[in-house]
């Protein structure tokens, strides 16, 4: 059930920054998603046009979330990241860089879900 809240907390969130950002950067996501990732925050297909979420940015500052979305809208125009993408992220998010070490110093997950230990 807390999953659930939190999916639906982070769609939420997601709704309103891909909205803005899609029409602010110029671009339009086919489909996105959100679903648990052991190792990214969030990943994009270039030829799907699909852009997934991970569950866990719910428990991130909406800034990190609004970085990671425009991070992967920006995958829609760059597909590596080279000189265009970083140039990309500093024309729309300048503070990219500090967002992302933010986002970089905090657990993505915890290993052991559902531990308890019985």
């Amino acid at each position: 059930m807390l999953t659930e809240w939190y999916r639906e907390e982070l769609r939420v969130v997601s709704t309103e920054l891909l909205a803005n950002w899609q029409k602010k950067i110029g671009v339009e996501v086919g489909a996105w998603g959100i679903k648990r990732m052991k190792t990214r925050w969030g990943t994009c297909n270039r030829n799907a046009g699909r852009i997934w979420l991970n569950l866990e940015l719910v428990k991130k500052p909406v800034a990190c979330i609004e970085y990671v979305v425009v991070h992967e809208l920006l995958h829609l125009i760059e597909k590596k990241h080279n000189e265009k993408f970083v140039g990309l992220m500093t024309m729309h998010l300048p503070k990219w860089r500090s967002l992302k070490e933010e986002l970089n110093r905090l657990m993505l997950a915890h290993e052991k879900w559902g531990a308890c230990g019985y």
